[in-house]
């Protein structure tokens, strides 16, 4: 029996938040997909699967990693 993952639970809950929130209509649709991708990100920082820390450092955000060469 396959677990369920909490990325599939962030992304199941996003999605019923989108279709509970909103009467119809493309800006329901818009508005359900960010949703769900929101929960997605969640249920995946969750499970250990997105690094922000990365993404910050990336940017610039922290000061690390100002020794590179832009």
């Amino acid at each position: 029996m396959p677990t369920i993952t909490n990325t599939q639970i962030g992304l199941l809950a996003g999605l019923l938040l989108g279709i509970a929130g909103v009467v119809g209509g493309f800006g329901g649709f818009v508005v359900a997909l960010v949703l769900g991708a929101g929960g997605l990100l969640a249920g995946r920082w969750l499970d250990g699967g997105l690094d922000l820390t990365e993404l910050s450092e990336r940017s610039g955000l922290t000061g690390r990693g100002s020794d590179r060469v832009r």
